[in-house]
């Protein structure tokens, strides 16, 4: 037993070695004065300097930050959404008395998409997306495809965060609520929702992070001028990996850093 205590600490390390050594290495060689590729070149802010530049002479600049502005949009816009969406649904499952096989059947329903493989789900929306242009042409390939795509994995991804939350608070704060006669609306909006609120922002924060780091849905749903980061850097390795591609990754990572720290502080000050 002491043995295995011994090798604790030196299996923690490796896994935050894992975890945070390639992050690292994207950072160290975003100062990289060469243009290409793994070879040190010497220190340089360069393409950080670059990202700023003036996209009228500098169209690689102006590539980078629509792809950048495209992916955050899409990440926001659908983060959103499949929030709203997500949290709605699981209080629909956990709070609705639904017999005991339909539950089983809904939480089959919330749990395929989770494990089904990206490539058939975008598969799936381009059939959907070509009957429904028959409809309307707002169904086009692009941003607004693009967001319904996110929408319809992202909201699993939430119902199950939130709805894991429910079924631990249990439904004695809710029977208590209604026995000193509080109403529905007071109910969920001073019990409910406050013990919720964690749960809706982890959820919130999990579909956002996997819809930046989506690339399959997004390739088949993108349109001309709707190109994301991870698309752009799918192109860009063509024709060998840029170094300002690791400055922006960079700064993505820093500000979802600070994005977890401060809903982190958020969610610590509602609990409070």
């Amino acid at each position: 037993m002491k043995r295995w205590g011994k090798l604790t600490p030196i299996a923690v390390c490796v896994g935050f070695l894992l975890l945070y050594a390639p992050l690292m290495a994207v950072a160290l060689y975003s100062f990289n004065a060469a243009e290409k590729g793994s070879v040190w070149a010497g220190f340089s802010l360069r393409w950080y300097a670059q990202l700023l530049a003036d996209p009228e002479t500098n169209r690689r600049a102006w590539e980078v930050r629509e792809a950048t502005m495209n992916t955050l949009v899409l990440g926001v816009t659908s983060t959103i959404v499949s929030t709203i969406l997500g949290t709605m649904l699981a209080l629909g499952m956990q709070r609705f008395p639904w017999p005991s096989s339909v539950s089983k059947l809904l939480q089959i329903a919330v749990d395929v998409p989770v494990i089904t493989p990206d490539i058939i789900v975008a598969a799936a929306l381009i059939v959907g997306f070509n009957l429904l242009r028959f409809v309307s042409p707002s169904f086009n390939l692009g941003m607004s495809a693009m967001i319904i795509g996110h929408v319809t994995f992202q909201i699993a991804f939430v119902a199950l965060v939130v709805r894991s939350r429910l079924v631990l608070m249990g439904p004695t704060l809710s029977e208590a609520a209604r026995d000193l006669y509080a109403s529905s609306w007071y109910h969920f909006h001073r019990v409910t929702l406050p013990l919720l609120w964690p749960a809706i922002v982890g959820g919130a924060m999990l579909a956002f992070t996997l819809s930046l780091d989506d690339f399959v849905i997004s390739f088949f749903t993108c349109g001309p001028s709707s190109s994301t980061l991870p698309i752009y850097v799918y192109h860009s390795q063509m024709r060998g990996l840029r170094t300002d591609l690791f400055a922006v990754s960079t700064l993505l990572v820093l500000g979802t850093v600070v994005l977890v720290l401060t809903l982190e502080r958020l969610t610590r000050w509602k609990r409070d």
